[in-house]
């Protein structure tokens, strides 16, 4: 029998914000304050990520500018990892780049080769401000990029070069959510 909340289960989905938003573009700001408004988004935030089948979710992406992501996300051997991370700090992206599909649910439907190193270390809190370090390897360590990322301002079409990156904004402009700025 399982002891204590199921993540989300007390949250709201939020709408999703979508790529071309300004808000995915700005780095954002700190938490400073780890209060029940802290713990409602992270809740909001497991709730929304589970609704559109994501395996991570940035505050941002529901339209707070807050260091803010969660998780519930499989390694290359399939062990699950779930969890959040209040101002986090990507302190070692090392290891093999892979080139390997990448989506975000701020470009529903989408995805393009994108290169993330295979192990990554991010350094951060709880929402109750215990200090948390989390280890990722394999497609944890590029949903780890991937999230801490987003805080920085930035989307993984941003990385994405040459043909890839033509071919993914010409499939942005086609998308049924696109509006053209």
């Amino acid at each position: 029998m399982r002891h204590g909340s199921i993540p989300g289960a007390r949250g709201r989905v939020r709408p999703l914000t979508l790529f071309g938003d300004p808000v995915l573009h700005t780095p954002c700001a700190e938490v400073t304050d780890f209060g029940p408004e802290l713990s409602r988004l992270v809740e909001d935030l497991f709730a929304t990520m589970y609704a559109a089948r994501g395996v991570g979710l940035a505050a941002n992406q529901v339209g707070e500018s807050l260091r803010v992501f969660v998780y519930d996300c499989p390694d290359d051997e399939d062990v699950r990892h779930l969890g959040h991370v209040v101002n986090p700090r990507l302190v070692t992206a090392d290891g093999v780049v892979i080139r390997g599909p990448e989506g975000c649910l701020s470009l529903p439907g989408l995805e393009a080769g994108t290169e993330r190193h295979d192990h990554a270390v991010v350094e951060g809190f709880t929402m109750t401000g215990e200090p948390v370090t989390i280890h990722g390897t394999g497609f944890f360590a590029r949903c780890l990029q991937h999230e801490c990322d987003h805080l920085d301002g930035k989307v993984y079409a941003d990385r994405v070069e040459g043909w890839r990156h033509r071919r993914l904004m010409r499939k942005v402009s086609r998308a049924s959510w696109h509006r053209p700025g």
